[in-house]
């Protein structure tokens, strides 16, 4: 005797969701098997409908599933079915990524735009430099004779205390006192602050 033969209709039983997220929440990997059949593709096209990138919506539709795994404890039913808190974790990642992905853009941009040195300006540099030479002429002017001739020898000669006392036939006591007493006037002169 023949047994009968049945023929599927196209209809399979979907899954109890509910119930498999319950399973998968103590770390069933065969319940994760079958969500994952289950809803892969929906994730996939939700992520894809967002980034539009087929490489980057593969990448997070693999996180969020990874994501349904590890967060499974979390799924509360009577905020919704198994299927939109899966889909809704899937749109989230994938505009986290689009937002990820902008700021990273804009970060590039700014980095760049900041990394650009503006060409050197040789004419400003040379009007800076000729207006703070004369302000320090005109303040060597205020100095006595000694005070200036002390002060040229060591910062713009280069001789040392004792070579400047010699230069100038003084004591070095002297020459250290008119050093001090010049500089101190030159820095009020300039405003600098100390």
């Amino acid at each position: 005797m023949k047994e009968p033969v049945h023929i599927a209709t196209g209809r399979t039983a979907k899954p109890d969701l509910q119930q498999l997220l319950r399973e998968v929440a103590l770390g069933d990997h065969e319940a994760f098997a079958a969500v994952y059949d289950a809803v892969a593709g929906s994730v996939l096209g939700v992520v894809r409908a967002v980034l539009r990138d087929r490489a980057q919506s593969e990448e997070v539709a693999q996180d969020v599933l990874v994501e349904v795994w590890r967060t499974a404890p979390r799924y509360r039913p009577e905020r919704g079915t198994a299927v939109n808190w899966i889909l809704t974790l899937a749109h989230r990642r994938a505009v986290d990524r689009v937002r990820s992905v902008e700021a990273a853009a804009a970060r590039d941009t700014k980095a760049a735009l900041l990394g650009h040195q503006p060409a050197y300006d040789e004419v400003t540099e040379q009007v800076e430099t000729r207006l703070e030479q004369e302000q320090v002429r005109r303040c060597l002017r205020t100095l006595t004779e000694l005070q200036r001739q002390s002060v040229t020898l060591a910062y713009y000669r280069g001789l040392t205390y004792r070579e400047v006392a010699e230069a100038l036939a003084l004591p070095l006591g002297t020459v250290k006192t008119r050093l001090r007493d010049g500089l101190v006037r030159l820095r009020d002169c300039l405003g600098v602050t100390a």
